[in-house]
């Protein structure tokens, strides 16, 4: 079954750091760029960071730049999130996603795969 699942949200204190991990099965992270979305509650859905399939290279929303780090493990075949100075701005629901080809930006043209999301709350 093709599937991306993620995990690692919680609560968390302003300031605090988290890493989420978005878990492929189906298909290789290796050559699919994976990307992390967040929706906070009455906003859009937004793009916050991006892998490039093959090599490598890495995707930030401005807002996160510098506290938020992408990552891919292919041996477990896992693409990670580490946040560190979260902010209460940052709770949202984060999900990845994943395509069959370069990142659009800190984004990605389809979604062909999708997670069901990991709530992440900052509390200040």
């Amino acid at each position: 079954e093709v599937q991306l699942v993620e995990s690692g949200g919680g609560l968390v204190q302003a300031g605090g750091s988290l890493r989420l991990s978005c878990a492929a099965s189906g298909f290789t992270v290796d050559d699919h760029a994976i990307a992390w979305f967040r929706q906070a509650p009455g906003r859009v859905r937004e793009g916050i960071s991006c892998i490039s399939p093959r090599d490598g290279s890495t995707y930030y929303k401005d807002s996160v730049k510098g506290r938020f780090t992408i990552s891919r493990d292919t041996a477990k075949n896992t693409v990670y999130l580490q946040m560190n100075s979260l902010k209460p701005e940052d709770t949202a629901v984060y999900s990845c996603a994943s395509e069959h080809a370069p990142c659009l930006g800190v984004g990605l043209r389809y979604s062909e795969v999708s997670g069901q999301g990991t709530l992440v709350t900052v509390s200040s």
